[in-house]
């Protein structure tokens, strides 16, 4: 069953429960049955202004419909974030800013009732 509304996951802190800073690299890795059924979308903000962080990246966020996005073998995905681009991952990755602190957010979009009863959560946000 579709449900038309959004769902929004806010992360602020890696698995180890400390604060995303721009000098680490981390990895977000999505199951394949991401609840979804109109798209879903991550992208970082600046942990002190709330704004969407400004690095070189014309929009610092990975999405559904991405060209070139990378999936696995498997349907899930993998979202890197940092400093520099880990070789082969370019599509799935959000460069992050040394010095500044980061929070999260994903998106799900048209989400099924998985996303709805969260009985689907996406995984943590592991230190690389």
């Amino acid at each position: 069953m579709k449900v038309d509304e959004k769902v929004e996951y806010i992360v602020t802190n890696d698995a180890d429960g400390n604060p995303l800073t721009g000098e680490m690299n981390y990895r977000l890795h999505l199951s394949a049955d991401i609840p979804a059924t109109d798209f879903w979308s991550v992208i970082v903000y600046d942990s002190n202004t709330q704004l969407i962080i400004k690095n070189d990246q014309l929009w610092p966020s990975v999405y559904s419909s991405r060209k070139g996005l990378v999936v696995n073998q498997d349907g899930s995905v993998d979202i890197w974030f940092g400093p520099k681009d880990p070789a082969g991952k370019e599509n799935n990755r959000i460069q992050t800013i040394p010095g500044k602190d980061w929070t999260m957010k994903l998106r799900l979009y048209g989400i099924s009732e998985s996303g709805i009863d969260q009985t689907w959560r996406p995984g943590e946000i592991e230190v690389i």
